[in-house]
């Protein structure tokens, strides 16, 4: 994958892109400790939680949401995020601490 034209790697950091295998087609990835990426890792994965919180938050305060049954897949697709983040946040803590 060449991220020529994408994101940058402090950008990438910002939007909560946290996989390393995502991480790791960025050069400067490669020049850090793993203490230094897991750093980076968990600094993404903290921006991702604040994200999927606000998204979940915003369709939860949207007007008349009680009259909008097919918002409530919206909650649960979020929610689902969020778990699948925390089993990731959880992964990787077990990787980098080795």
């Amino acid at each position: 994958m060449n991220n020529i034209g994408a994101l940058s790697f402090e950008e990438a950091i910002k939007m909560g892109e946290y996989n390393p295998k995502y991480l790791a087609t960025y050069p400067e990835w490669h020049q850090f400790s793993r203490h230094v990426q897991f750093q980076y890792i968990q600094k993404a994965v903290e921006n991702r939680r604040r994200q999927l919180l606000k998204q979940w938050a915003e369709v939860n305060n949207i007007l008349d949401f009680s009259k909008k049954p097919h918002l409530a897949e919206a909650l649960e697709n979020i929610f689902e995020q969020i778990e699948v983040l925390e089993n990731d946040r959880e992964a990787l803590f077990v990787e980098y601490s080795k």
